[in-house]
């Protein structure tokens, strides 16, 4: 025998994707604005759905039916981000949270209308603590399971128990989220949930499938997917105060020492361990200096101790207002101290590596530069990442030291217009400006279809002297975003080498030669 579906509580921001553009971007969503996936609207704003935009509309027909249309690119990490306030906002009301989407949520509706006096006043109250605390316009529905639920807050409604099943058979077959499913149905005469609820079971999963017998339980209101809501995570935070701001490194020693024991035990007793740290600290006068440090293994209660000794002693030792490389320091002593694990994991997550890896020489290099960093800041000591793209400029990017070494681009899509092997070893920060002429002292020109005028014989550098080409590989074409006028880029790249010995890497781009690296 199968349960009823529980009681479930949905909070439903309209627009969502649109509302995360204005909140992250800044995009404006009172104005006609449109979020694009695959070259489809995926969600569009309520000044967008007046001029004739619609869901699923190809750009070029929104534009075409709302020339004033903002285009955004759909990010759903974007839009996970800006909803997280929103989560944390219902959580301020209600526990166990299920993030069903970025722009809705769910509850088990049975804690939060017995504890704020009904299903409906709970509703009430829960959008009304959301707008207040986010800013946000929401809409909540109530019914038994998740599906229905949904599909009650973008009615407004909190359906009757045991109401589910009426209040689903008169909503229309594309309901369901398949729209695959939704058109073979209505080609049989099937139109609304109710006339598809009432097919037998068997059949339904003979003619249309697993998805399609789920799609069948959905529609009868026998949703009983149990919620798996979201536990708020301990709060482990430790924070000292100090009663005698703390303006001498000697001190400041002392005191991250014991926060740092205080932080450590406190992850061991949730059985975690902290690659991440995040070092606040407030001085008298209320200026807020904060700092986030990496690590490429476990942050003992030494190696915390140390990087927050090394933070404090940066700022307290800074410059008094002259001019030079180390940032100025505090206008007054530090009064709180905050040591926040930015980056958690299970205490067993992370080893050493088996050859060696995390040596004694590789911790001396990693503990000198972390203490520069804590003196300059993160961004004096970078690493370089090869990652993906067509230039060699593109296929570098330069990561803070202990921040995650990630490249920009992905290297393993193939890239076309990319140089072969080998890389040059030099990239110019800017392209030098230089001629090439052939053999009779005319420049050499690229045509449109990439036909070379002449065989390169000179180069010049600027306003150096002629230098004689001696051989040349090329033309490695690169057509770049040419669907965006403004930001379009078409060059030809080609290797040439020189009588001296030397080779390099030379582009022209709308008639301009450019060197943009050079070759051992």
């Amino acid at each position: 025998m199968t349960s009823s579906p529980a009681r479930t509580l949905l909070l439903w921001c309209p627009d969502w994707p649109v509302l995360a553009a204005e909140i992250v971007d800044g995009v404006p969503a009172t104005g006609p604005v449109a979020v694009l996936h695959a070259n489809r609207v995926v969600a569009c704003s309520e000044r967008a759905r007046a001029e004739g935009v619609r869901r699923g509309l190809r750009k070029r027909e929104a534009q075409g039916r709302c020339p004033q249309l903002t285009v955004v690119e759909h990010d759903p990490g974007r839009d996970a981000r800006a909803f997280e306030p929103v989560v944390a906002a219902v959580e301020e009301l209600v526990a166990g949270v299920e993030v069903v989407r970025p722009g809705a949520c769910a509850v088990v509706a049975r804690g939060p209308s017995r504890y704020l006096g009904g299903e409906e006043a709970a509703a009430e109250r829960i959008i009304e603590h959301v707008a207040q605390s986010c800013l946000v316009e929401s809409q909540v529905g109530i019914a038994d399971g998740v599906f229905a639920a949904g599909l009650a807050a973008r009615a407004g409604r909190v359906v009757a128990p045991g109401g589910t099943p009426e209040f689903l058979a008169g909503l229309p077959v594309e309901a369901l989220g398949r729209s695959a499913l939704a058109d073979l149905l209505r080609r049989l005469g099937v139109r609304t949930l109710g006339d598809f609820a009432a097919l037998p079971a068997g059949d339904v999963l003979a003619r249309f499938g697993f998805d399609g017998a789920l799609a069948h339980r959905l529609a009868a209101g026998r949703d009983h997917r149990p919620l798996a809501v979201r536990q708020p995570p301990a709060d482990l935070t430790v924070t000292a105060e100090h009663d005698e701001p703390i303006d001498r490194v000697d001190a400041a020693a002392f005191a991250a020492r014991a926060l740092a024991e205080q932080l450590h035990e406190r992850l061991a007793g949730h059985g975690l361990a902290c690659t991440r740290l995040g070092i606040e600290a407030i001085t008298e006068h209320g200026q807020e200096l904060h700092r986030v440090w990496r690590h490429d293994g476990l942050l003992t209660a030494a190696a915390i101790a140390d990087r927050v000794r090394w933070q404090l002693d940066g700022w307290l030792s800074g410059s008094n207002g002259r001019a030079g490389a180390r940032p100025a320091r505090p206008t007054a002593g530090i009064i709180r101290l905050r040591l926040i694990p930015d980056g958690v994991i299970a205490q067993a997550g992370l080893q050493a590596g088996l050859w060696g890896e995390t040596g004694e020489e590789r911790e001396r290099a990693h503990r000198a530069l972390s203490r520069v960093q804590g003196i300059l800041g993160p961004e004096a000591v970078v690493t370089a990442v090869l990652g993906g793209g067509r230039s060699p400029a593109d296929q570098v990017r330069l990561v803070p030291w202990g921040d995650e070494r990630l490249p920009t681009r992905p290297g393993a899509p193939p890239w076309p217009g990319r140089l072969p092997a080998p890389a040059p070893a030099v990239v110019l920060p800017s392209p030098l400006a230089a001629t090439v002429h052939d053999a009779a002292g005319e420049p050499v020109v690229i045509s449109a279809r990439l036909a070379v005028s002449a065989p390169p014989a000179r180069l010049v550098v600027g306003t150096g002297q002629p230098a004689q080409i001696v051989g040349w590989a090329g033309p490695w074409p690169v057509d770049e975003r040419w669907w965006a006028p403004v930001e379009a880029r078409r060059r030809a790249r080609f290797q040439v080498s020189l009588a001296d010995g030397t080779a390099l890497l030379v582009a022209v781009e709308a008639g301009q030669w450019l060197v943009e690296a050079i070759y051992d």
